[in-house]
Order: C-alpha cells, then structure tokens, then sequence
C-alpha cells in the first residue's frame, strides 16, 4: 500500500514541477482513503510556509473537521523539514512515509529524527525510502534543469 500511496505523493510532485516549483508532494491517507494531497507553493505564494506537507495538513484537518490527525499516515516524496515535522508532531499524524532523504533538512532520520524524540509528547512511525529512486530523480532533474537554465541565462547576457 504504501507504494501505491507515494505514487499519489510522485503525482503531486509533478504538479509542483509544472508550476516551476521544488517537485514536492504529500499525500495524507485514513482509512486506506485519502484525505488530503497537495504539492509545494513557496515560489508560487512566496510564502516560506506552504511546504506540501503544511498544505496537506491543512486540507485534511478540514476534511476530518479537527486540528488532530490520528490514524492518519502522511507520503511526502522528501524527507519533512523541521517545519513540517513539528507540524505533524502538532496534528497528531501517527506515521510517515517519505521518499528521498533531504541531507540539508532532513529531521526525520537524516539530520535528527524530530518524529520520533521521546521527548516530545507524540512520536510517528517512520518509513523512509518508499520509491527514493523516482522521488530523487524528480529532484535531480528539477535542479540539474535549473541551474542549466541559469548558466543559459548568463551566457545571453555576456553576449
């Protein structure tokens, strides 16, 4: 189930691209249905804030019509940003499944492991690697693309 699950999370990633976004998405599910899904939006609202997950967090706890999440499980195709883990530290999310560990941001497993502190008074279940291969070739395409871009533009300039 779970890969059928990212696979959401990868199709939400692609919105993201074709908006000229970080190709991120999240999928929140319940009950084997989903809640909620959503993809990144920094650059689109310039607002640091509207991370997938956030988005998605947001959109389930309308749909459920409470700010707690329980029995939920989230698919992000990156690894959470301490950000959005503390946000589904806050909704109550009982497990998390990412794609891509995220070396510069990554605090669910890769930088630290904010889901799972037991100092914190709710811990996730956390399963990392779901997919990593096609959610990290989103990213490094998205990138290498990126920066190709920029070099293009720098080039027409010196001309």
């Amino acid at each position: 189930m779970d890969e059928f699950f990212m696979k959401l999370a990868i199709e939400e990633a692609k919105k993201a691209e074709q908006l000229g976004e970080v190709p991120i998405g999240a999928v929140i599910v319940k009950n084997n249905e989903v809640i909620a899904s959503a993809h990144n939006l920094r650059e689109t609202t310039k607002n640091a804030v509207t991370h997938a997950e956030l988005l998605a967090i947001e959109k389930a706890c309308e749909a459920v019509g409470s700010w707690r999440l329980e029995e939920t499980t989230l698919y992000a195709t990156l690894e959470p940003c301490p950000m959005c883990s503390g946000a589904i530290l806050l909704s109550r999310i009982d497990r998390v499944v990412y794609g891509a560990v995220d070396p510069k941001a990554g605090c669910a497993g890769t930088l630290m492991n904010l889901l799972d502190d037991s100092r914190f008074n709710h811990r996730c279940e956390v399963v990392s690697g779901v997919l990593a291969g096609e959610c990290g070739m989103l990213l490094t395409t998205f990138f290498r693309d990126l920066r190709q871009k920029k070099k293009e533009q720098k080039q027409k300039m010196k001309e």
